[in-house]
């Protein structure tokens, strides 16, 4: 598409024959059609009785989910503003570790109201100033209906993190496993200078086994490595146990630069390996000097080495993963040893070391008070449940941290969606000019919430929302929808609980999302339009030489 203008009799280029334009409404339309495509993707995986999606990768990879992120990252997507959604999720995922799919399912609602305010001629500044408005005063409405959480509270911690894993294959054993979730993040809790309570989640670790039920999954004060010890005749178990953690091979060193031995004799041969012998024995010497008997290296151990540890009575691993080395260091409270001539006995860590030979793996607790770290043994019939199951506690140890830090919980089954519309309502009535049509367009897409958990549950979602909506009139502010009966109740009371902060960052990341969607009236590209510039250039689908911008690549 080559612009031309006519300067002094000659044409000017402006850009290249390859160049693509796509202008005003019709840029609006183009974007606004290719974020709800985004969220459409993701509705039917809202709650409780929310459907699963299969994703296939290129390399044949299978994923069953219902997890919103994880769907958005798997899919391959080839669009800008497609993209711009999916980092929605992503932040929504990374800041408050749950409520991906209400996220996107907001800003695609969002920008469906806007597309009918852009139809009434109203201009998208005017929108955009009223959803900042009414972000606003959502994010106010969320702290002044939330309720308070008292650390100890076990019962409504338990809540969060059962709300949170309904719906995620794990809800069988969610009572199960939310006592897990609860003791996992007292257990690496600390409270600060100021008071406030903080949870550090890199002190847990999730370890997966397949081949049992979920019911067998259980908590370890500790790690679990899954590894084996280096020689049979190591000891398996060391109950006073003076660990050490390496990251250097306990092999011969080899030289740097490429090197040739030329050997005329047997007895030369002799001296090479007993000198390399040594080696070796000095390095299993400098380890037992230290006072260790427990070595989890991180690199290689010789065969030779392995012999003269297993005589000294140390238990070896070798190859450690690096990720399980620096839970380790947690754990144990110990640093990582990269030197062997530099270990003293103050680079030990002590503890206890116990395996579990069915599962082939090694228990490490530590003596020491200032040490935190706690493994999850999670187990599941096969690969796809253990890995949805892994997503769901961990979107739940997300959520009962943030609540545990947060300290506010909101009543669930869409009675805080249908609550902030209704004051949003209100709200525009103070509010001048067009934006108050924009306020009031945010309210409704608030509502979208209850209207997708009714529809996703087989219920009529236009009763659903008539009958929410005059509960919240009356004044019950904490009615939702059980979308296991069908019935509405107050949802606080039946352990239907979310965290505040969850909603507000919702809130929040969908705003933003469908404001900067709606402030571009022009794109332009030096070429396809698609992200991806494969050898499937321009394949995306509708759109003619739109390439992926119409159809994201085909993976809708």
């Amino acid at each position: 598409m080559a612009q031309q203008q006519r300067m002094q009799g000659q044409p000017m280029i402006i850009m290249g024959d390859d160049a693509q334009r796509v202008k005003d409404k019709d840029a609006q339309e183009h974007n606004i059609s290719a974020a709800r495509a985004v969220a459409d993707a993701v509705r039917s995986t809202l709650g409780p009785k929310g459907m699963d999606k299969m994703l296939v990768s290129s390399m044949g990879d299978v994923t069953v989910t219902n997890d919103g992120v994880t769907i958005l990252q798997e899919m391959d997507i080839d669009n800008p503003t497609a993209e711009m959604i999916v980092e929605v999720a992503e932040t929504q995922e990374d800041e408050a570790g749950d409520g991906t799919t209400t996220a996107v399912a907001i800003a695609g609602e969002l920008l469906k109201n806007a597309e009918d305010l852009l139809e009434q001629d109203i201009h998208p500044t005017a929108i955009i100033k009223g959803y900042n408005l009414a972000a606003e005063r959502a994010r106010e409405e969320v702290d002044n209906v939330a309720i308070d959480v008292d650390p100890d509270d076990e019962d409504l911690i338990r809540s969060v993190a059962e709300t949170s894993m309904t719906g995620k294959g794990a809800e069988l054993d969610k009572e199960l496993l939310s006592g897990i979730i609860y003791d996992a993040i007292n257990q690496v809790a600390v409270e600060t200078e100021d008071g406030d309570i903080v949870v550090d989640a890199a002190n847990i670790n999730i370890e997966t086994q397949q081949g049992q039920s979920v019911g067998n999954s259980e908590l370890l004060v500790g790690a679990a490595i899954s590894k084996d010890p280096v020689h049979d005749e190591m000891p398996s178990e060391v109950e006073d146990a003076r660990i050490l953690l390496l990251n250097e091979a306990i092999e011969v060193e080899e030289a740097e630069a490429d090197t040739s031995v030329n050997i005329e004799s047997p007895d030369q041969l002799q001296s090479f390996l007993d000198q390399e012998e040594e080696q070796l024995k000095e390095k299993v010497q400098q380890i037992k000097d230290t006072g260790a008997n427990v070595v989890f290296c991180q690199k290689g151990i010789d065969d030779m080495a392995q012999h003269y540890l297993a005589k000294e009575g140390i238990l070896a691993v070798r190859r450690t993963k690096k990720s399980d080395i620096e839970f380790l260091t947690n754990v144990l409270n110990a640093g990582v040893v990269t030197d062997l001539d530099a270990a003293t006995e103050a680079d030990v860590a002590s503890g206890s070391v116990s395996r579990d030979a069915e599962d082939e793996l090694f228990y490490v607790e530590s003596d020491s008070d200032e040490a935190h770290g706690v493994t999850i043994l999670l187990r599941g019939s096969t690969e796809h449940v253990v890995d949805e199951l892994e997503r769901g506690v961990n979107d739940a140890l997300d959520v009962s941290a943030q609540t545990l830090s947060d300290g506010r919980v909101l009543p669930g089954g869409g009675a805080i969606e249908v609550e902030l519309a209704d004051r949003l309502r209100d709200y525009a009535d103070s509010v001048s000019g067009r934006e108050q049509l924009a306020v009031e367009a945010f309210a409704d897409a608030l509502e979208l919430v209850p209207r997708v958990l009714a529809e996703n549950a087989g219920l009529d979602s236009i009763d659903t929302l008539v009958d929410l909506r005059s509960a919240h009139e009356s004044g019950d502010e904490r009615v939702g929808l059980n979308v296991l009966s069908g019935d509405l109740e107050d949802t606080f009371e039946a352990g239907v609980v979310e965290p505040a902060h969850a909603k507000e960052q919702a809130v929040t990341s969908a705003s933003e999302a469908a404001n900067l969607v709606l402030k571009i009236d022009d794109i332009i590209s030096a070429g396809d339009l698609s992200t991806d510039k494969g050898d499937d250039e321009g394949a995306g689908g509708p759109g003619g030489g739109m390439g992926g911008m119409g159809g994201m690549g085909g993976a809708m």
